[in-house]
């Protein structure tokens, strides 16, 4: 009965301790209401929000983006029409982009790699 109080003692404990304490910040709860009502221009706030259609550039198809696949490549999000032009794309997305662009990708770097 002893062991059941005391891990009910500290579960309590902790549990207030992340409802009001230093742990308040992670279940969504801040410290005064005011700061949350007024906008923010940090760049911390900005949202990014995605296109509602983008171009595969895989094999050129127009994508609703939102039931899309997608990936990071230098800071840019691609969408894909399918898991396996993503695979593609992620495989050698520097020819695919040379190709979008119009440009031939230095194949001397490739060589050597």
């Amino acid at each position: 009965m002893e062991t059941i109080l005391y891990f009910l003692f500290w579960a309590g404990l902790i549990f207030i301790m992340m409802r009001f304490g230093c742990g308040a910040h992670v279940m969504g709860h801040g410290k005064s209401g005011a700061t949350r009502d007024k906008p923010s221009s940090s760049a911390a706030d900005v949202r990014w929000t995605a296109p509602e259609t983008d171009t595969d550039p895989v094999c050129g198809i127009t994508v609703q983006t939102r039931n899309s696949k997608s990936a990071v490549h230098e800071g840019h999000v691609y969408y894909f029409c399918s898991r396996e032009c993503r695979e593609r794309f992620e495989a050698a997305p520097d020819s695919y982009l040379a190709e979008a662009k119009g440009t031939i990708p230095d194949m001397s770097e490739q060589a050597h790699g």
